[in-house]
């Protein structure tokens, strides 16, 4: 996709993605065959639910007709939220993963040299946050700080055994 049409349907989708009050993520444009799909990721603090995508897909379509940003071939028009596989690159990605476990790729500017860390965000501020790192082999768990200049990569590590934070307080 050029800058240009990219530039386009952002400033064009941003501002109906932000009266549902949801973030603009990212735009997509590839080909599908004979068709160009358009990918919208969009997602929130709390989430996004089905419902909220369907809406705001049908909304996003009749804004994209309107328009000819798109020009005149057809394409296909997906909203959805990021899957649980995106990475975190921007703050309020990490500020929305606290108390999830995530495996980071370390630049070797932390002093502690490059490598992988996997490590629960306990909090988040401006510079960078604080971790748990899980003890192995029966050890306590320690606590670690990280700056972002630090970080290469992180993903967040799906947990299929993690405690809900509602049964944790009951």
């Amino acid at each position: 996709m050029s800058t240009t049409q990219s530039d386009r349907l952002r400033g064009l989708l941003e501002p109906l993605v932000a009266a549902k009050g949801l973030d603009l993520e990212e735009i997509e444009l590839s080909r599908a065959g004979k068709r160009r799909m358009l990918r919208i990721i969009v997602d929130s603090d709390e989430g996004v639910e089905l419902d909220a995508c369907a809406e705001l897909s049908r909304e996003v379509s009749d804004k994209l007709d309107e328009s000819d940003v798109m020009g005149e071939d057809e394409y296909v028009l997906e909203v959805s939220s990021p899957g649980a596989d995106r990475p975190l690159t921007e703050h309020r990605h990490y500020v929305r993963a606290i108390g999830r476990l995530v495996k980071f790729q370390l630049s070797a500017g932390d002093g502690k040299g490059a490598g992988e860390l996997v490590a629960r965000i306990l909090d988040v501020d401006d510079e960078g946050m604080d971790l748990e790192v899980p003890g192995v082999k029966g050890r306590k768990a320690t606590a670690r700080r990280i700056a972002f200049t630090d970080i290469a990569k992180a993903r967040v590590e799906i947990e299929f055994n993690r405690k809900d934070k509602k049964e944790e307080e009951a």
